[in-house]
């Protein structure tokens, strides 16, 4: 258990040294504003959503890419794709507590591994630039886009690297999301792709391998039972300071107590609620504890 308080991790989310690793638990008290359904974010609640409601057989059940993979195979890419589309585009949801804490803070540098759009909706007042994990493109080597945000609207088209303006908050989705243009990672075969590439350093721009040496994470709402998640947090997190970070987890079980400790990474036994008080109810942190 980690000695770290709360307003440390706050203020070193200010300044940046603390890097916010988000993942499907934040979004735990997210509805539909007509239907009052939960957003559907975790590995469990997505496969039940693209099934219409009906679970998978066990072996698909295991994890959302396995199951992505299995429409990919029977429908075609586009299937899934048009799912998460639907879900996080038309889909009207209410705001998530946690990004609207988010927003008041506005950290220099956030990673998100949902794929919804209330982090950018969180930044809608701010020039900030937009990364989104990309796979199976041809004619780059890179896996990722990049997109310049002015305070109104997305830049119609990807900009370089090497146009990034530094001095701006800058949003990474490795798993996309619908805005400015929709892109997903999502199946077995993205993933694949993605993590590959991500290894071989043609997923991450230049300027952020630079700037993230020496920082550290807080990983929020990020189950850390699944090989797909622990394998892209693995290389996110490369150059981290001592301890690399912590992790908020309210019942860590032991194959996360052992991840947590080979990544060097402090486990504090709390959902968002440890950072967001009463914003975030206890109702709402039993969720998210089974989030993924």
């Amino acid at each position: 258990m980690s000695s770290i308080t709360s307003q440390e991790l706050i203020e070193g989310i200010k300044s940046g040294a603390v890097v916010p690793y988000v993942g499907p638990g934040v979004l735990a008290d997210v509805t539909n504003t007509e239907t009052g359904e939960p957003m559907p974010a975790g590995s469990d609640s997505l496969i039940l959503a693209m099934n219409n409601g009906r679970p998978m057989n066990p072996r698909l059940m295991y994890e959302f890419p396995r199951a992505a993979m299995d429409v990919e195979l029977k429908r075609g890419r586009k299937a899934v794709h048009k799912f998460l589309e639907a879900t996080y585009a038309d889909i009207p949801w209410t705001r998530a507590a946690f990004h609207d804490w988010l927003a008041e803070i506005k950290p220099p540098y956030v990673v998100d591994i949902n794929r919804d759009t209330q982090l950018q909706q969180s930044y809608a007042d701010t020039p900030h630039t937009l990364i989104r994990g990309i796979a199976r493109i041809a004619g780059t080597d890179y896996r990722f886009c990049i997109h310049h945000y002015d305070g109104e609207k997305y830049s119609e088209k990807e900009i370089d690297q090497s146009e990034v303006d530094p001095s701006l908050p800058v949003l990474f989705k490795p798993m996309g999301s619908p805005w400015p243009d929709a892109t997903y990672i999502a199946s077995d075969a993205d993933y694949v792709d993605y993590i590959t590439e991500l290894m071989g350093g043609f997923a991450i721009p230049d300027f952020l391998k630079k700037y993230r040496m020496g920082k550290q994470y807080l990983f929020i709402g990020v189950p850390m039972t699944r090989d797909t998640e622990r394998m892209v947090l693995s290389d996110f997190i490369y150059g981290a300071g001592e301890p690399a970070g912590w992790a908020l987890l309210p019942e860590p079980n032991d194959k996360e107590r052992r991840f947590c400790k080979k990544m060097k990474l402090e486990i504090i036994e709390a959902g968002p609620e440890y950072l967001l008080g009463g914003r975030f109810s206890p109702k709402t942190a039993e969720v998210a504890a089974a989030a993924g």
